[in-house]
């Protein structure tokens, strides 16, 4: 089954649409991915979020 909770990257507001009705920011799914030890692809989930991360302590 979908998720169907998205959560706007900008002003935290929850909604059900891919952009935000408060402030017209994107939306992400409010629940994070499952978690599994034998994930192939965690180094580079990993490595994205560190991405994200130090980009926005620059701003």
């Amino acid at each position: 089954m979908k998720t169907l909770i998205r959560k706007c990257q900008q002003c935290g507001t929850y909604t059900m649409k891919e952009i935000c009705p408060s402030c017209g920011g994107k939306t992400v799914m409010a629940i994070p991915m499952k978690y599994s030890p034998a994930d192939k692809f965690q180094k580079y989930r990993i490595k994205t979020l560190e991405e994200e991360n130090s980009g926005k302590n620059n701003d």
